[in-house]
């Protein structure tokens, strides 16, 4: 699990086509203290697990090997060396939440539409499927490319999103433009409702039994 806050920015160092999967490898300075062989790390808010670990000096490079289910559905394709990608740790059962829940399951890819400075923020718009624009509402949250941002906005096709100075300095945002690809995921808890009110009634415990 994750909670959205991304830790740093790694730099993809190459790309590796197999026949069964993508080897992925990428730097990083403070994300890989302490791991390990096996450990989850979100890579633009995919959950990944390090299949190889090297030390580079100051940093470590990690390998993962991504099955083409995951190469296709995230933006992760478009990576080529020297590419930025977001990276999380995931949380510890004893930290801090200051994001929302994100699973690092990726839902789908969006489209930055606009993509500018205001002031001392950025405007973000990304357009979107109708499938995941359902999950999308005015000032919840949502993932964009393992970041945890709040929705300023909604419309059919696209959702807004302000961005402060800090999140585009310490971001892959600062190198994303006009017509790039973005993975997406969506609150896991509106997945829920939808999925209990579809299903009609909901189970309720009774007395006897929550009481165990």
């Amino acid at each position: 699990m994750f909670t959205g806050i991304v830790e740093e920015t790694g730099i993809v160092e190459r790309i590796v086509p197999g026949a069964k999967s993508i080897e992925l490898s990428v730097k990083a300075k403070l994300c890989v203290r302490g791991l390990k062989v096996g450990d989850s790390l979100a890579v633009n808010g995919c959950c990944l697990t390090v299949a190889g670990l090297t030390s580079r000096g100051r940093h470590k490079v990690a390998q993962f090997d991504l099955l083409r289910e995951t190469w296709n559905r995230t933006n992760l394709q478009f990576c080529q060396p020297g590419s930025l990608v977001n990276l999380e740790r995931p949380v510890p059962a004893q930290g801090r939440f200051g994001g929302h829940f994100v699973t690092g399951h990726i839902d789908g890819l969006g489209k930055i539409t606009r993509w500018k400075k205001s002031g001392k923020d950025h405007l973000l718009d990304i357009g979107a499927a109708r499938d995941l624009m359902r999950y999308v509402v005015f000032k919840g949250s949502v993932a964009v490319d393992g970041m945890s941002l709040t929705v300023a906005g909604v419309t059919k096709h696209s959702f807004r999103i302000w961005i402060i100075p800090h999140t585009y300095e310490i971001t892959a945002l600062r190198e994303r433009k006009v017509g790039d690809a973005v993975n997406l995921e969506t609150d896991l808890v509106g997945k829920y409702v939808e999925k209990f009110v579809k299903g009609g009634k909901i189970r309720h415990l009774t007395s006897s039994a929550a009481g165990r």
